[in-house]
């Protein structure tokens, strides 16, 4: 085997190079969120100026962290990524409930939910995929075709990456440059004809909208930030992969900075093409949240339903398989530190890829989905996925001060200074959250403290078999 794809310690093989590394932040953070989401956040904010403002700082947020992160990633570059900043940092409890949390919700409840979307947008070509056809049902339970399209689609994925990393990379790398592209002619396309005079001026001429810069301004943003990062969420899922990386020390920090960076000036774009054409209210009122086919509507009439359609097709295609090949190596780390299914610690000696572990994520992702819970469950780990961001940021650090010695390729840009305005600013965002969106904190910190049980049994597990 080459030097380029050399088999790391467990089987693993190094063979993504900093293209992949990137497309995979890329891929991984754009879905359906960014067509959607701002009419919510519009409702929400209820000023033009204020939803802008609540991109930005996600988008500075959202930087901080892929900067800070990029730190811990040339210096432990191992697979699993958050889970081992967080056990080296903490303690491998902190690191089980965060693996935890990612394998029972986080990860594939946001794959349930973005195939399902895939399913959804697939239904205006083919009526037939459809919430409301079902294949059977027995009193609530059922399955029909959406979730039997859903399902399929996350088989499929699953299956093409257990062929190997090259031809997980390859659909990686197909399909976030299809969808990159279907933004930037979103962007370009609404700059040169999608721009309303009724618009600006409702919107230009009235940036602020009556609003104060005041706390509750501050509340009204933090609040409205739930859909932001969620849409600009999964970035750090490159780190899952680290030890298939060929140059982790230089291209995680590297592509991490990249690929946050260019997605967070297409989401900030996107934006302004969206207050370009669509008065404040519009986009409030957008059919179904699809404020980016309404603007598209705007300049191309009834066609654009079915241009905005093959678009979200197409992103959403290869946010899911970004997801299911990232998270994957998490379990896999776990599974290899004795905390999850020993199977899922094993790599297809041909493949070199944890073919267990993908396979075992699939089963539930597609449990998920069955159940059609998965977007209540995301709500309520909104609070735990911000908790786990903070707590790996303050490990940086933790890490600066116990392990000193630790080799660090790459430092984080503005520390001590902008890794401490993260954890602020977030920290800022999870007390409104506990004040004023109570029904969605507690029931995902319950789910995470579930995790402490079932790490107990893995650890006892674990000394049984010593």
């Amino acid at each position: 085997m080459d030097s380029s794809n050399q088999v790391s310690t467990g089987g693993l093989v190094k063979g993504l190079g900093l293209m992949d590394a990137t497309t995979l932040v890329m891929g991984s953070m754009i879905g359906s969120g960014v067509f959607i989401v701002s009419a919510d956040i519009a409702r929400q904010t209820g000023s033009p100026a204020l939803l802008m403002l609540t991109w930005v700082v996600t988008a500075v947020l959202t930087t901080i962290a892929a900067l800070s992160y990029g730190e811990l990633a040339a210096a432990m570059p191992k697979a699993g990524g958050m889970y081992v900043y967080l056990r080296e940092a903490f303690g491998p409890l902190s690191g089980f409930l965060y693996g935890w949390t990612l394998f029972t919700v986080i990860q594939t409840g946001t794959i349930a939910a973005v195939a399902v979307a895939f399913a959804k947008f697939l239904g205006e070509f083919f009526p037939a995929v459809s919430a409301r056809n079902w294949i059977f049902k027995i009193g609530p339970v059922g399955l029909n075709t959406q979730m039997a399209t859903a399902i399929a689609l996350l088989v499929f994925l699953t299956w093409v990456n257990t062929r190997g990393l090259k031809e997980g990379a390859m659909v990686q790398n197909v399909f976030t440059f299809a969808k990159i592209s279907a933004l930037a002619a979103l962007i370009i396309l609404g700059i040169a004809l999608g721009r309303r005079p009724e618009a600006i001026s409702a919107n230009f001429g009235n940036f602020w909208g009556g609003a104060e810069w005041s706390w509750a301004a501050v509340k009204m943003v933090g609040l409205a930030m739930v859909g932001s990062l969620f849409s600009s969420d999964a970035w750090h899922s490159v780190t899952f992969t680290a030890g298939e990386i060929r140059n982790p020390k230089r291209d995680l920090p590297l592509s991490l900075a990249l690929g946050v960076g260019v997605v967070s000036v297409i989401y900030l774009l996107c934006n302004l093409v969206y207050l370009s054409a669509l008065p404040l209210s519009a986009i409030q009122n957008a059919p179904e949240d699809r404020v980016a086919t309404a603007v598209m509507t705007v300049m191309f009439g009834g066609s654009a339903t079915w241009m905005m359609a093959l678009a979200v097709l197409v992103s959403t295609f290869g946010c899911v398989n970004g997801l299911v090949m990232t998270g994957s190596r998490v379990y896999y780390a776990m599974a290899r530190d004795g905390l999850f299914f020993k199977a899922c610690g094993r790599v297809d000696p041909k493949t070199h890829v944890p073919v267990t572990s993908l396979w075992v994520q699939c089963a539930w992702g597609c449990a998920l989905t069955l159940s059609g819970t998965y977007s209540d469950l995301l709500d309520y780990v909104i609070f735990a996925v911000l908790l786990f961001y903070v707590l790996t940021i303050a490990g940086l650090f933790v890490l600066r001060r116990t392990r000193p010695e630790m080799e660090r390729p790459y430092r984080a840009i503005g520390y001590p200074v902008l890794p401490a305005l993260y954890i602020v600013a977030a920290s800022v965002i999870e007390v409104l959250l506990l004040l004023y969106k109570p029904s969605y904190t507690w029931p995902g910190l319950l789910l995470v403290l579930t995790g402490i049980p079932v790490y107990w049994g893995w650890t006892l597990l674990k000394k049984k078999e010593a």
